[in-house]
């Protein structure tokens, strides 16, 4: 089978994307990128559960690793017991890391693929809509610190991403809304015409009609996999992908990634990012209006729970996108397209938070 999106990289290197329904049911695709070499599959109990058999599928000689499920197990603890398993296990340099799962199995698998041996393979197997069209994509991959989200990481591709959206339907509600932010997002920075259709087709999407989520996993992946190919590293145009994430991140920090789902959190960093380019005059109300209606048609959060101002600016201090001490926002001009700036006036930011 052909796959639905191939994104090329530097060096001739490329990573081939599947998108479908029924793939973690049927053997077919699976059989099809049958492994000879020993596979090492990261998951958690409730996904191993629920999709383990598709590692059966994919290699005779494999291993299942267990993670516990939450974004406070994406840790450098976390990642050393992986670690220690693969060498109790013997794994070597000709061996396939599995991600099967979220994103936070995603992230943390990615990162021992990267640093095990010094890179070993990787394919990517998501589970959730949030991990789907985000970070299952791209090669971005991390552990969290106590200092930050995502400190500690790698750019390191997989050569496959499997997506199967029948998977989708069985999500809890909770999960499955919180991937909506980061397919609101590409509409925000990229797509006028995907967010319009966003806001149009509210009831099919979160009625989790097969079409709708078949349409906006597959336009998120095309958006991101563009974007991705022209900046792989992040030096300039990919950072527009971090629309809500500086504010999102500082919250999550703050609130010990236990109050708020990932998706959550960018979805009221979103909505901040707004407010702070309306107060910039970057904007105009009508924009900054429509990224909050539609947050809330989604019914995602649209305000964060009370934390100290000065801890969350402490906390964006360290955000990946701060260059030389100056701090940097992916900041909405209308919809479709955002700016990338440390242009922004000190009071702006802290009514912002106030607010």
């Amino acid at each position: 089978m052909k796959p639905t999106l191939t994104l090329d990289l530097a060096d001739g290197r490329t990573s081939e994307i599947y998108i479908g329904s029924g793939y973690l049911q049927s053997p077919e695709l699976a059989s099809t990128m049958a492994l000879t070499t020993r596979v090492a599959a990261i998951s958690n109990d409730r996904v191993a559960s629920l999709y383990g058999e598709v590692i059966d599928h994919l290699a005779a000689d494999h291993e299942m690793i267990l993670i516990g499920d939450g974004e406070q197990y994406k840790s450098i603890q976390t990642y050393s017991e992986v670690i220690d398993q693969l060498i109790e296990f013997r794994f070597n340099r000709d061996t396939v890391i599995v991600a099967l799962g979220g994103g936070v199995v995603g992230d943390l698998a990615g990162f021992v693929a990267a640093t095990y041996q010094r890179g070993v393979r990787l394919i990517q197997i998501p589970t959730t809509l949030l991990a789907q069209v985000d970070s299952a994509i791209g090669g971005k991959t991390a552990v969290n610190h106590k200092g930050g989200k995502n400190l500690i990481g790698a750019f390191y591709q997989p050569e496959t991403v499997l997506i199967d959206t029948n998977v989708l339907t069985s999500l809890p509600d909770e999960i499955f809304v919180e991937g909506l932010a980061e397919v609101i997002k590409y509409g925000v920075i990229y797509d006028p015409s995907f967010f319009e259709w966003l806001e149009d087709n509210t009831h099919s999407v979160l009625a989790r009609e097969p079409d709708s989520l078949e349409f906006i996993v597959r336009r998120s992946c095309e958006i991101k996999a563009e974007v991705v190919a022209s900046d792989e590293r992040e030096r300039n145009r990919r950072a527009i992908l971090n629309f809500g994430h500086t504010f999102g991140h500082a919250i999550e920090a703050e609130t010990r990634y236990g109050e708020l789902l990932h998706g959550q959190a960018v979805s009221i960093g979103m909505v901040m990012a707004s407010d702070l380019a309306l107060r910039e005059n970057l904007c105009d109300a009508r924009t900054a209006q429509r990224i909050r209606n539609i947050v809330n048609a989604y019914g995602l959060p649209d305000k964060a729970p009370h934390v100290d101002k000065g801890r969350l600016l402490a906390s964006m201090a360290m955000d990946k996108k701060v260059i030389q001490g100056e701090l940097r926002f992916v900041l909405p001009k209308s919809i479709g397209t955002v700016v990338l700036t440390s242009e922004f006036d000190q009071k702006n930011l802290e009514a912002t938070l106030d607010s």
